[in-house]
């Protein structure tokens, strides 16, 4: 049975409201017994079935963020889309509140997929899914495991468990690793039966800190002001969980990569932190349908809203679907 939501009827999303589609919130529920909250939108003229696109992302957004101008700009584009909240965040059910797992959030995505896939509107033949920063590695183990998503687009992608492990740019030990997990344990110890959990902390309030680095101010530009700030975004304010860190540690994506049958597009900005772990990524990618696109000048956080530049490749992004999802 599905959990009642609290759902926010009124439009409180980060980018205006298109007047080319219509928009309503729906729920599902995934096979962990999480219902969860999502924004559709539906183009106002089209014929016959459409083609379906399920978002997510960047991990620690909600889907008024990033997820929901990517879902909105693609119904305007042709496609039915769905922004989903993960679970245990935004206005998705799941307790403790803020916390992650691999499992689970993959789940989350074949969960959409369930869902798109039973609406009369829509041709379950023709459905992908976009994840954006963390969720984008989270879509392509997705989409490794179910073969109904027929096209996977990864957005700035991050390998969450890979950062998870050995931090950015690999530059953690194994010392490092297992003193987190120690400090994560005795936190675990401290909290039993209290029913509170303390957060690691969300971003750095803007503008961040001189001497940190560029891409840790670039995070606080949009998660702190006006131009991504949401009151239901983890990032936005106090952040994860702690005890949650370690589920990172003992993971990894595509651990089958040769399971990802279907077409992949994988796209990062040239000047993105980041950009390592797409490109590490796509090598690990079999098959002649899978495509690696940078886009020229962009830093990670432009491909959430396209910054300055508009640097978010929709044409590209739209092309990809419409070709595959034929």
């Amino acid at each position: 049975m599905s959990e009642k939501l609290n759902l926010t009827e009124e439009w409180d999303k980060v980018f205006p409201k298109s007047d080319n589609v219509d928009h309503k919130k729906v729920t599902f529920t995934n096979h962990f017994g999480i219902t969860l909250a999502a924004d559709q939108y539906t183009p106002k003229q089209f014929d016959g079935k459409l083609p379906a696109l399920a978002v997510s992302g960047p991990f620690g957004a909600v889907k008024e963020q990033s997820s929901g101008l990517y879902a909105q700009t693609m119904a305007e584009r042709g496609f039915l889309t769905i922004a989903f909240d993960p679970s245990f965040t935004g206005e998705s059910g799941g307790s403790p509140r803020d916390v992650f797992s691999l499992d689970i959030n993959t789940e989350d995505f074949q969960a959409a997929v369930d869902y798109l896939s039973n609406l009369d509107n829509v041709d379950p033949k023709k459905i992908g899914i976009i994840g954006i920063c963390g969720w984008g590695g989270i879509s392509l183990n997705a989409a490794a495991n179910d073969p109904r998503i027929k096209a996977t687009a990864a957005i700035t992608m991050y390998d969450m468990p890979r950062v998870g492990a050995w931090g950015y740019f690999d530059q953690g030990t194994a010392d490092q690793r297992y003193e987190m997990k120690k400090q994560v344990a005795e936190q675990r110890t401290k909290e039993y039966g209290t029913g509170t959990f303390a957060k690691a902390g969300g971003c750095y309030p803007y503008p961040a800190p001189d001497d940190q680095p560029d891409f840790i101010k670039q995070y606080s530009a949009y998660y702190k002001t006006k131009r991504g700030y949401h009151k239901r975004s983890v990032n936005s304010n106090d952040g994860w969980v702690l005890q949650a860190q370690t589920g990172w540690a003992n993971t990894k994506i595509l651990v089958h990569p040769e399971d990802l049958k279907n077409a992949v597009l994988i796209v990062h900005g040239e000047k993105a932190h980041s950009r390592y772990m797409g490109e590490d990524t796509f090598q690990k990618l079999t098959g002649d349908n899978k495509e690696l696109y940078i886009v020229p000048g962009a830093t990670h956080t432009d491909l959430y809203d396209g910054g300055e530049n508009h640097a978010i490749p929709f044409d590209k992004i739209e092309s990809f679907f419409k070709n595959t999802l034929k």
